[in-house]
């Protein structure tokens, strides 16, 4: 199944669907139809299922929804500026100490606010 929302991705990963493959599954159909009820809807919490990854991926989909919605200049679901979709520790999408300082400088406002530091083009499908 491609998920046609973000709490699709959510619903697919806690099912045992790879979290990465959903995402960029969704951001396929989002960026041929971009619209806001594709973000409406929250996805259920991963982190109750997987302590591990699960608060990453949960501030990945909040992160992603604000991201999207201020690309394409729709409202931002609510859900997003729940404080529990952010993480107390910085995580960085490489371990390579040496690029920690470009993901800094690259991350989007929407995953810095929420300590996820990524690549500048984290969410690019080109």
């Amino acid at each position: 199944m491609i998920p046609r929302t973000l709490a699709q991705v959510s619903e697919l990963t806690g099912q045992g669907e790879s979290f990465d493959l959903c995402l960029r599954n969704f951001l396929d159909g989002f960026y041929l139809r971009p619209d806001s009820a594709a973000l409406l809807q929250e996805p259920a919490r991963l982190a109750d299922n997987n302590p591990r990854f699960g608060q990453i991926e949960d501030a990945y989909l909040a992160a992603t929804a604000e991201w999207l919605a201020w690309k394409f200049n729709l409202a931002p679901p609510s859900w997003i500026f729940d404080a529990s979709r952010a993480l107390r520790r910085p995580w960085f999408a490489s371990s390579l100490a040496s690029l920690r300082a470009v993901l800094l400088i690259e991350s989007p406002a929407p995953f810095r606010s929420r300590n996820l530091f990524v690549s500048e083009n984290a969410l690019s499908r080109a």
